[in-house]
């Protein structure tokens, strides 16, 4: 049985950052207990008492992930001013996702989001939706509130968004930095 995840145990907490820059450096694909718990210093068995299962552990790590996500979305919006509108907090988050530092974040992002959508009840369930419930909420609040609250609106942020997504992705399949940089600027100049 896992140990309540309200009141996490220290270990717990040192295992998950572990088993989480471990997930950044090698994605969730094939992750096995064995091979994990040796790599941070831990066993199988430790992990299956803190974690309840390998979905359990798998669960943590989606929420450590989502946490660091939702830290720059938090860290973006702070930084806004809410004068400005949809193009120049768009710009401001591909600015963020293209940066190299997030690359590990992010590889493990569209993992995730892949996984949620062709396993919507296993660990992953909820993730994708989640994640765009989280960005579309960013974007709208940076649209001013005649426009925020239309089908309109909807719609342009949720373009702002797939658009931005879809770069991401050849980003990090290309690694193509002005490539898809001068498409995210052609396309929010249309934004604007």
């Amino acid at each position: 049985m896992a140990r309540s995840e309200a009141t996490p145990s220290p270990r717990r907490q040192e295992l998950l950052e572990a088993a989480y820059a471990h997930a950044l450096r090698a994605g969730l694909a094939g992750l096995s207990l064995r091979p994990l718990a040796e790599e941070i210093d831990s066993s199988p068995r430790v992990l299956l008492y803190l974690f309840g299962s390998k979905d359990g552990l798998v669960r943590a790590l989606l929420a450590r992930a989502r946490a660091d996500e939702l830290a720059a979305l938090r860290r973006l919006a702070a930084a806004r001013d809410p004068a400005r509108g949809l193009a120049p907090v768009a710009r401001e988050l591909w600015r963020w996702l293209s940066e190299d530092a997030h690359r590990g974040l992010l590889t493990l992002w569209v993992e995730s989001y892949a996984r949620s959508l062709v396993g919507p009840d296993g660990p992953w369930a909820g993730f994708a939706n989640d994640t765009v419930e989280d960005w579309l909420a960013l974007l709208a609040a940076a649209q001013h509130p005649g426009e925020r609250d239309s089908e309109a609106g909807l719609a342009r942020r949720t373009f702002v968004l797939a658009a931005l997504r879809g770069a991401l992705l050849d980003l990090l399949a290309t690694g193509d930095l002005a490539r898809t940089t001068a498409a995210v600027h052609v396309l929010l100049a249309a934004v604007e």
